[in-house]
């Protein structure tokens, strides 16, 4: 048997359950439908599995969520467009005007919000609207609060997709940074925030 037979031989083994439709394609399962309540669940919980920190709140309770989430922080970016009424005032607020990587690097945390929410996955996407802010100031700053709401929290991939604008960066987020060294070893913050604090506003807070 040629390399090639065995290999299209295993093919049909993985693909002898598959359904296909009449065009011969395979056919995707359907999956149930989703209460709102259910998906924000399950955003929590996937997001909580990255290490990242997860709150949920109320709408009036987010300016005190945020202010626990910045705690010790002296200085704290705050992009263009992000709610003023969110903001805590005892924090120092740093606008970006273009600042270099150093200087974003001595900022102790960014605040943003969201884009989209996904919660098979856990995923953050930002799509650098307004108080999203630029690429770096999520990724250079070693603490990232970001402001997601229920609404905005979808079941998969596929729906994200389908609600963002293809034409608009996009950085995709789940959980903190984190790698391993060849031991194994978890490094957090080599290629971002070392902390990533969620705060879910919304839906079924109980």
């Amino acid at each position: 048997m040629s390399a090639r037979d065995d290999i299209l031989r295993r093919v049909r083994h993985a693909l002898r359950d598959v359904q296909t439709r009449d065009d011969g394609e395979p056919a995707r399962e359907r999956r149930k439908p989703q209460q709102p309540g259910d998906v924000v669940s399950l955003f929590v919980e996937r997001v909580a599995d990255y290490q990242a920190i997860v709150t949920r709140c109320t709408t009036a309770e987010v300016p005190a969520a945020v202010a626990s989430a910045l705690s010790g922080a002296a200085n704290v970016l705050v992009p263009e467009g992000f709610p003023d009424n969110l903001f805590p005032r005892d924090h120092r607020r740093v606008e970006d005007s273009g600042l270099s990587a150093s200087a974003l690097d001595a900022v102790d945390a960014v605040v943003t919000t969201a884009s989209v929410g996904i919660a098979e996955t856990g995923t953050i996407v930002l799509d650098h609207g307004p108080g999203q802010g630029r690429r770096a100031v999520t990724l250079v700053p070693d603490r990232h609060v970001c402001v997601v709401r229920a609404d905005q929290v979808v079941a998969d991939v596929s729906e994200a997709v389908a609600l963002l604008d293809p034409a608009r960066p996009q950085t995709w987020i789940s959980g903190p940074s984190a790698t391993s060294d060849i031991e194994l070893e978890r490094v957090e913050g080599v290629h971002g925030p070392r902390q990533l604090h969620v705060i879910v506003v919304g839906a079924d807070e109980s």
